[in-house]
């Protein structure tokens, strides 16, 4: 086991966090791989530390802890119009005497009838 110089645990943490072969680990698994060959007083809290910091990590949600939200199923329409989607179609280059760019679509969920 090494033990590691303080003022080189950022480049530690580096290289078995962030390089091409790591493959940017989760918090728990960049804790495994240390243990296995390195220390140094308080590492479990430096390794921590690193990871709720890494802009990858955050972005991915790897290591924040929050888990994904329930899946609700979408409720089934009795009858026609009960229940409609809604969205806008933008970007679209004007035409005609209106100087419009963009228009609502609404659809019917139970016979995927559209209205522009």
């Amino acid at each position: 086991m090494t033990v590691v110089d303080r003022s080189l645990i950022n480049l530690v943490l580096k290289e078995f966090h962030d390089s091409p072969f790591s493959g940017n680990l989760s918090e728990d698994r960049t804790r495994e791989k240390v243990k296995t060959c390195i220390c140094w007083p308080m590492w479990q809290k430096d390794v921590a530390e690193y990871c709720k910091t890494c802009d990858r990590c955050q972005k991915e949600n790897k290591s924040t802890g929050k888990r994904l939200g329930n899946m609700i199923k979408i409720q089934e329409p009795s009858r026609h119009w009960k229940i409609v989607h809604m969205d806008w179609v933008t970007g679209l280059p004007p035409g005609g005497d209106r100087p419009y760019n963009a228009f609502l679509v609404i659809v019917d969920r139970f016979t995927k009838t559209p209205i522009f």
